[in-house]
């Protein structure tokens, strides 16, 4: 495992893709920061913080990870184990439908994950400090290299999606006040049906988290 720590970056995603580009894929790689200039979101928004947040970025062979795992699955199956590691240090943390970070009905962050080939790139950006009325923050203390370290252990345990899946669709529920974007337009999620690859069917149409 190689773990890369920046003082500022424009993006740790970026980053990272170009760092394996030179120097080719040979184990398990992190790119992590506390302030990023231009980081990538979903549907191609900037996700920008302010100094003191949480951005990292990793990147890994697909042969690493449980054969039951769906492929569009995937950022949930990262958000939730980052969840799961999170709730057990005391915080109050839930994931809406994709991937999104939640505190009470307050974004805190997001997650996005993209393929190369057989490489998997994931980019979680969490705020750590107050950032807008608009959005939240993590409500406990964040032990950097202590938690990252137990979400990477997390991810090398290779949990079956299986396993995730069956703690996620009970919080799935939370998700139910809110809309998510399908094809550029907000749709309630009230009567949306879960999935067991991750997706869910709305008005007859199934929806993967495409990001």
């Amino acid at each position: 495992m190689k773990i890369i720590y920046l003082d500022r970056v424009d993006s740790t995603h970026k980053y990272l893709k170009e760092y394996i580009k030179k120097n080719s894929y040979n184990e398990f790689t992190a790119v992590i920061t506390n302030m990023q200039t231009e980081g990538i979101g979903s549907r191609n928004n900037k996700w920008v913080g302010k100094k003191g947040n949480l951005f990292f970025s990793f990147v890994m062979h697909k042969d690493s990870l449980p054969l039951d795992l769906p492929v569009n699955s995937m950022s949930i199956y990262f958000s939730y184990l980052f969840k799961e590691v999170l709730e057990k240090h005391g915080s109050k943390v839930w994931i809406k439908w994709p991937n999104d970070f939640y505190i009470n009905n307050k974004k805190i962050g997001g997650t996005i994950t993209n393929f190369n080939g057989k490489l998997i790139y994931c980019g979680i950006g969490l705020n750590l400090l107050d950032f807008e009325k608009d959005f939240g923050c993590l409500d406990i203390e964040f032990k950097q290299e202590n938690y990252l370290n137990e979400y990477f252990s997390s991810i090398s345990a290779k949990h079956t999606w299986k396993q995730i899946f069956s703690k996620y669709s009970i919080e799935f529920n939370k998700s139910r006040i809110f809309t998510a974007t399908v094809d550029n337009k907000k749709i309630s999620l009230q009567n949306a049906v879960l999935n067991e690859d991750g997706s869910i069917s709305l008005d007859n149409k199934k929806v993967f988290s495409l990001r």
